[in-house]
């Protein structure tokens, strides 16, 4: 089986990862919120409090957080390309892509960069991507992610 062809994406729109971590944060705000009205005791009444005040203020920063800056994710037949997306064609990342989570229109992937790539910061990139915004290139992405890697050492170019 042949690897996917080269391919070039723009992941721009992160709305839907953002809504589903606001849902989240803010049903484990109620029912902290919930449970520490019923509660007598003064020493779990603590702890308790300092949960809720933390899901309070992960709701408050995805609200008030700016937007994700859009991303260049590239395949070029061998490995894939992560970057900035003024850096699409040349981005400074390489790596190994997988899929973590599919739902069909929405993905959540983890780009997992090489160590030979000199950058500080975490070694792994969560990229939580959806349909929407990548309409036409949708099916190619998911080609792209779910094709077999070529094996090392091994020519991919198409016979002639």
């Amino acid at each position: 089986m042949r690897a996917y062809a080269a391919a070039q994406f723009t992941l721009t729109r992160f709305g839907a990862w953002r809504a589903a971590v606001l849902a989240i944060s803010a049903l484990v705000l109620l029912a902290v919120g919930s449970w520490l009205v019923t509660q007598q005791a003064m020493g779990r009444a603590v702890w308790l409090s300092c949960a809720l005040v933390f899901a309070a203020l992960t709701v408050w920063v995805l609200m008030i957080q700016p937007r994700t800056a859009p991303l260049s994710l590239r395949w070029d037949a061998q490995r894939w390309h992560l970057g900035p997306v003024d850096t699409a064609g040349h981005e400074p990342w390489t790596g190994d892509l997988h899929v973590a989570i599919d739902l069909g229109p929405w993905m959540l992937l983890r780009f997992k960069r090489d160590m030979s790539t000199a950058v500080s910061g975490p070694s792994v990139t969560w990229l939580p991507v959806q349909r929407r915004g990548l309409e036409a290139h949708w099916h190619a992405l998911r080609c792209a992610v779910y094709s077999p890697r070529p094996d090392a050492g091994v020519d991919t170019a198409p016979d002639v």
